[in-house]
Formats: C-alpha cells, structure tokens, sequence
C-alpha cells in the first residue's frame, strides 16, 4: 500500500499547485482572490486577468490531471494492488481515478493557499481527458452548446461535468458500446459530478436568483471600469 500512499499524495500535491494565484501574485502583483469572484479558478482569471492569463491558467490546471492520471499512475503501478475487478485494466482505472481525485481534491483545498483553491472544473477535465477521452469531447461539446447560449460559465461546466456520465449511460446501455471498466467509471463520473456541483453551490443559488453574471455582462463592467472588477 506504500505505492498508492505515495500515489495519492504526489497528485494531492500536483493538484494543489495554485496556478491562478501564482500568476497574479507574480505577474501582477496581487492575488486573484481578492478580485472579481473572489475564486482561484480559471474562470475568474478569464474575468479580471483577460482571456490569455485565463487560457494559461486552464491548460496548467487541466495538465495537472493529466499528470496524475497518465504519468504518476503508471509510475506507481503495482498490479498486486487489493482491488478486485474483472481484469487488470479495471485495477489501472481505479488507480487513475484515485490519482485524479486527489488532484481535483488538491485543486479545491489547495495545501499552498490555505485550503482555499478553484473549483475543480479544469481539473477534472484534465481527470476525463486520460481515464475517457471520448466522454470528455462530448462534455467540451456540452460546454461549449451551453456556453454559446447562456454565456454563462458555471452553468457550462455543471452542464458538461453531469453531460460525462449521462453518455457513458447512453453508450453503455442504449447504444450498446462497450466500454471498458464501465461500472467503475460510472460510480467515478457521479462522485466527481457531486464534488463538482458542491463546489458551485453558489454559483447554482445565483442560477437560481437569477442573478449570475454572464461573461459577456463581466466584460463590460471591465470595460467601463464599474463593479468588483475595477476594484
């Protein structure tokens, strides 16, 4: 057990990184939690910092995942391992998925911020692009349907995180697909879905009031120098 003791702490850790902080203590001197939302996400980045700081931010904060999920996981893999599944493949998965979980969990409650981080979105995409890649061009698809219509950010990445086990169920079960460690990914996929969900609690309560911000609303305010943006 030394082995995924050793895996799960290191993408803890990968995870835990705080791009967005970093970036805006280092390039401009203040932290992105202090303006805008008020979050270390991505999103808020793209809101305060402008689309490039926000597409730099997103690409480190997805290959975080990526890093936990394809390279630690294979690193550390012991096929001794005490899971009990149909093949060895499974085993892997489940592996992949302890090692993305804890980078999401590190992205949320980042260990160099004072637990305080992002929203996990970027992460977990970064979780699916090496467990599922076809699930997760579908959830992009999703996102980017959801973004076009509602210009709304979170609405987007809740619609995209429940989109991924909605079309595992489908390919599974409708279309009759089959995918490997099905059973394992689908009780995964739920889990990230109810983390992801928890951690836009209030972005759902403002969905709900009726009172989100859309980007295209943030921008202005930025623009003529009005709101939380300008402060």
């Amino acid at each position: 057990m030394l082995n995924l003791a050793i895996v799960v702490l290191l993408s803890y850790i990968i995870g835990s990184i705080p791009t967005s902080i970093m970036l805006s203590k280092w390039v401009h001197g203040f932290d992105i939690r202090t303006k805008g939302s008020g979050n270390a996400g991505g999103t808020n980045v793209f809101r305060v910092l402008g689309w490039k700081s926000g597409l730099l931010v997103t690409i480190v904060d997805v290959g975080k995942a990526v890093v936990a999920t394809v390279l630690f996981a294979r690193l550390f893999w012991d096929p001794t391992l005490p899971f009990y599944n149909r093949t060895p493949f499974d085993d892997f998965t489940i592996i992949q998925m302890i090692c993305g979980g804890a980078a999401i969990v590190g992205h949320i409650w980042t260990m160099f911020a004072g637990f305080k981080g992002g929203k996990g979105i970027a992460t977990g995409a970064g979780v699916l692009i090496g467990i599922a890649p076809t699930e997760f061009a579908i959830s992009v698809g999703v996102f980017l349907i959801v973004f076009w219509a509602y210009k709304t950010v979170s609405l987007s990445s809740i619609s995209a995180a429940v989109a991924f086990p909605l079309s595992l169920f489908v390919r599974h079960n409708i279309i009759g697909d089959e995918i490997h460690s099905y059973k394992t990914l689908i009780v995964f996929s739920l889990s990230v879905v109810v983390l992801l969900v928890y951690s836009h609690r209030q972005n759902i309560k403002r969905l709900i009031e009726g009172t989100e911000k859309k980007i295209t609303a943030l921008s202005r305010e930025k623009l003529h120098g009005s709101g939380k943006l300008s402060q």
